[in-house]
């Protein structure tokens, strides 16, 4: 694994680098994104061989917690930054906390401002659900002629932009995979089929967690059932001491602390004559 200096200058160790990710385009290396939110998930997606994790910025901490290998991009568009100095700022951070680029939903100035201050910047194109009213709903994007040749044209200004990957989302497979053999960009997939340069799905589709699954989802585990069950342990437990307390079955003799006879019967002889002296 590359060993490089992260933001702050501590020398760490990576699964991949932007160099490294950028070198695999055009390759028969098909890397893996998923999303993470905690030390818990960002540890298993290590464990699990993932190559990159992508997290709100705020989580970025909890995030390197669990893993300090992982290539981890920080999303800053949901941070409350308006301005594109507040964009900057909440990149400077995630950066610091221990991100290794950040991906932006925003305009092509906001882009050329973080590119400016070389800082590896994702785009997203296709669908970006915080536009989906544009769209009107959530649909695929690039049905037609016209919208495919509108996309490309995104994705020909984002690369100029400086931006070195782009979220893929809701694309038809056959219009990424033309763009993708056409564009610098590493292309991420995201419900737009399988040539991309990197394959990306949510950890709560895999592990089975959503509440509804995308047509592009795939389920690899049962978590809800798991945590469900793990929801009904815990009512029932509950639920059973509240009755042993109302019952007067808890505590029990071997769940409380005694104290000594002679030592008792000397604290009762003192309380007694503490009282008869009044």
């Amino acid at each position: 694994m590359p060993r490089i200096l992260d933001y702050t200058g501590q020398e760490v160790v990576r699964s991949q680098t932007v160099a490294s990710i950028i070198a695999s385009k055009g390759s028969d290396i098909r890397l893996a994104q998923v999303t993470a939110g905690t030390a818990e998930e960002s540890s298993a997606a290590e464990a699990a061989g993932i190559e990159i994790v992508v997290c709100l910025a705020n989580c970025v901490p909890a995030v390197r917690q669990g893993s300090s290998k992982l290539f981890v991009t920080a999303a800053i568009d949901f941070a409350g930054g308006v301005t594109e100095d507040d964009l900057l700022g909440d990149a400077f951070s995630a950066l610091s906390d221990g991100a290794d680029a950040v991906i932006t939903a925003r305009g092509l100035d906001s882009v050329r401002r973080l590119t400016h201050e070389d800082i590896p910047v994702m785009g997203h194109l296709g669908f970006v659900p915080k536009k989906s009213t544009l769209y009107g709903g959530v649909r695929a994007v690039g049905k037609t002629a016209d919208e495919a040749t509108k996309l490309w044209d995104q994705f020909r200004q984002l690369e100029d932009a400086g931006a070195f990957a782009v979220e893929c989302e809701l694309i038809p497979e056959q219009v990424l995979s033309e763009i993708t053999e056409r564009t610098r960009l590493i292309t991420i997939s995201l419900g737009s089929g399988r040539n991309a340069d990197v394959i990306f799905l949510f950890t709560s589709d895999i592990c089975g967690e959503s509440p509804r699954m995308p047509r592009h989802g795939r389920s690899y585990g049962d978590l809800a059932r798991l945590h469900a069950q793990i929801n009904s342990e815990r009512v029932d437990a509950l639920r059973a001491f509240h009755t042993d307390v109302a019952e007067h079955r808890y505590p029990d003799d071997t769940e409380i602390a005694t104290i000594d006879a002679n030592e008792f019967a000397e604290f009762i002889g003192r309380l007694k004559n503490e009282h008869s002296g009044e």
